[in-house]
């Protein structure tokens, strides 16, 4: 197998995936088996709600499935306190990702400074804990412009990725989003929403996805695990 094809085993591509629940009726037991689906498929992370971060962390232990929260979410419209304070608790839980929403309607009124000033500010508790931030753009409500300058700041700000959607705003990653975050970036790029088949990771991952989230992580990796002549 040459070194590409390697690149894109089912298994390399299973470390690429977030695996996801948000859902807000999302019980204590979905989270437990989101868990023990991330341990059996080496998943890079499981990315939940912050209630149920001690949960994951607790389910996870000894494992290399990393546990990944979300703050701010899913309208990013919170004061900046709030979003450093998640952050805080979270990572004093265990959590080892934060995924933040940026503030949308900030950038669409041209307040950049603003807006780089409330990521600068979670940024700063993240990686002082020696964990990684996701900044969500939500790319469906924001022209193409207007994406550009958020993936500018976000990088100016320190954030270790850029990410597609949230997934609940009606927004879902689309290839071209991902091509231009790739052109506006060198930190990563996180396709996310939407993403539920093999066919479409291959997409996001060639349009310069580095990461993925996805509740559909199961499914996709069993579909590429068939293609490569293993257990279906």
């Amino acid at each position: 197998m040459d070194r590409k094809r390697l690149a894109r085993s089912w298994q390399s591509v299973a470390g690429l995936i977030d695996h996801t629940n948000l859902r807000p009726e999302a019980t204590p037991s979905e989270i437990v088996r989101l868990c023990d689906e991330a341990r059996e498929f080496g998943f890079g992370a499981v990315m939940i709600n912050p209630c149920y971060v001690a949960l994951a962390c607790e389910q996870l232990r000894g494992s290399q499935v990393k546990v990944g929260t979300v703050v701010g979410f899913p309208l990013g419209a919170t004061l900046t306190a709030a979003k450093v304070f998640e952050a805080k608790e979270t990572l004093k839980l265990g959590a080892r990702e934060i995924d933040m929403v940026m503030n949308i309607g900030w950038l669409k009124a041209g307040g950049k400074e603003q807006v780089l000033s409330d990521i600068q500010a979670v940024v700063e508790v993240v990686h002082a804990d020696g964990a990684l931030l996701k900044v969500i753009l939500e790319t469906g409500l924001l022209a193409n412009e207007e994406k550009w300058v958020a993936c500018e700041i976000s990088e100016r700000a320190g954030a270790d990725f850029v990410k597609t959607s949230t997934g609940f705003l009606g927004g879902v990653a689309t290839v071209e989003d991902v091509r231009l975050m790739r052109r506006a970036v060198r930190i990563g790029v996180k396709a996310s929403g939407g993403i539920r088949t093999a066919a479409e990771t291959r997409r996001m991952l060639g349009a310069g996805a580095d990461r993925l989230g996805t509740s559909s992580g199961v499914k996709i990796v069993t579909e590429l695990r068939s293609e490569e002549g293993g257990e279906p």
